[in-house]
């Protein structure tokens, strides 16, 4: 327990108050005894003659020394400092009494056992009743203990200023508390304007997925590893999916008996263009093993009809929800032909309902009723891709849209690709997709020619061995 000499120290560094004598003076001394023992920093004090009068128990912590043996003796000379260092330390200790504010220096001092610790200090006067210096006070702490605390403040200085990262301080209630520059551009919002709010205000989509992974952050802890977390953020060009890299830490109060959680600190790195790069590298990767699969399988059809479902079947997986191939009635037409009316022969297609392989059909050589438009005319008349969509329609009219151009009632995305082979068309294969899933975009239109390539192959051999579709100048 701190100690302070009984007789004259408390006049000479507070106001001139008369002696109290009973429980009501004791109480005064317990009170300031227990608020310098409660102090995280030790903390000693001078009177005008360089006299220690007050010494806490991180001082004895510290340098071993007791309040016993450290109150009343003068300065540290012969005891906490070395004897060489005496004079100097002392000078720079009593000159703060005379200066304005508070004096920092660093001293090496003395334990108990003899060893040497590095300290700084922060002294400043304490003045009397008159105004005239009557001691000082000197807080001192482990240089290294400092150091921590300096670094721990301008790391802290330094994520909420200059990181390249977003950081954000979320509250126990999941409302952000603090927000850095980076973090306030990628929410596309102003610092403070982002505080308070629900994250649901802030983000269009991912808000359950990151208020749950909060919620557990805050009732066991940081998760082993960052979390990928898929977002959509309000911009004013209209709103933006973006993948973010999260990490978090519970964040606890150092000053509670027991660990109180304050929130959760979130840290995240905008990786949307790396998670694109790698989808796009793995999709690239399976179109081409099933590339190759498909040629491997339908190397080994004895029909070249066949194998011309084979690379469907094998183009379907993870593509579309249907598929289907039309050629052309009446043979392959040239491009001078191309741009007369078109009829279309259905002669494959996938099951309806379950999955299944390709069903061949067209032996009657019945045209399909395409109306004027179709997209499957128009890939013919362009000798390209041409993609179609339905747009956001209630379903009747989604269903009465696939029904009206001869395909499954559940498709709602159209590609079809021509069939090319020696410089002629030989019709169409279309791939269709539902409900579930997003339109066709160019990558896909590039995989389904590479498809359609295989496929006119196939059907211009089977023409060939046939002799249905004869190649010119054959007999």
């Amino acid at each position: 327990m701190s100690a302070s000499r009984r007789s004259g120290t408390t006049d000479e560094l507070g106001p001139d108050e008369p002696e109290r004598d009973g429980p009501e003076g004791s109480g005064g001394s317990d009170l300031l005894a227990a608020l310098l023992d409660g102090m995280d920093a030790a903390l000693c004090a001078f009177d005008a003659d360089g006299v220690v009068t007050h010494w806490n128990r991180e001082a004895e912590r510290i340098l071993g020394w007791t309040a016993t043996e450290a109150v009343g003796r003068h300065g540290f000379a012969g005891w906490a400092v070395r004897p060489a260092d005496a004079e100097e330390v002392e000078s720079r200790l009593m000159a703060a009494m005379h200066a304005p504010g508070r004096q920092v220096h660093e001293f090496a001092l003395l334990t108990k056992d003899g060893g040497r610790v590095l300290v700084r200090t922060q002294s400043a006067a304490v003045r009397g009743p008159d105004g005239k210096p009557a001691g000082l006070y000197c807080a001192f702490s482990e240089v290294h203990t400092q150091i921590d605390l300096e670094r721990s403040i301008a790391l802290s200085e330094a994520l909420f200023d200059d990181a390249s990262w977003g950081v954000v301080l979320v509250d126990a209630d999941l409302r952000p508390a603090v927000v850095n520059a980076h973090a306030a551009r990628a929410l596309g919002i102003g610092r403070t304007s982002a505080l308070g709010r629900p994250l649901g205000e802030l983000l269009s989509q991912g808000v359950e997925e990151l208020e749950s992974a909060l919620t557990h952050v805050l009732a066991e802890g940081a998760p082993p590893a960052p979390a990928e977390i898929w977002v959509g953020v309000r911009t004013p060009e209209g709103e933006k999916r973006r993948c973010w890299r999260c990490g978090f830490v519970r964040l606890a109060s150092p000053l509670a008996e027991e660990p109180v959680p304050l929130g959760v600190g979130w840290l995240f790195n905008d990786v949307t263009e790396a998670k694109q790069a790698e989808q796009e590298a793995s999709l690239l990767r399976f179109r081409s093993n099933q590339l190759h699969r498909a040629a491997r399988a339908a190397a080994e059809c004895e029909d070249p009809a066949e194998a011309a479902t084979v690379h469907l079947d094998f183009a379907l997986a993870g593509f579309a929800d249907h598929a289907l191939i039309d050629r052309a009635a009446g043979g392959a037409i040239t491009d001078a032909e191309a741009a007369e009316p078109v009829r279309l022969v259905r002669i494959a297609t996938t099951p309806a309902g379950a999955p299944g392989p390709s069903l061949v059909t067209g032996q009657a050589g019945l045209p399909i009723r395409y109306g004027e438009g179709h997209p499957a005319l128009q890939c013919v008349q362009r000798g390209g891709s041409v993609r179609a969509s339905v747009g956001t329609v209630p379903a009747e009219q989604a269903r009465a849209w696939a029904l009206a151009r001869q395909w499954p009632p559940d498709a709602v995305h159209a590609l079809c690709a021509v069939l090319r082979s020696r410089g002629r068309t030989l019709g169409v294969v279309t791939f269709l997709r539902g409900g579930g899933r997003s339109a066709f975009e160019r990558p896909d239109a590039a995989y389904a020619e590479d498809v359609a390539v295989r496929i006119a192959g196939a059907l211009d051999l089977a023409g060939a061995v046939r002799g249905d579709w004869p190649p010119e100048g054959s007999d």
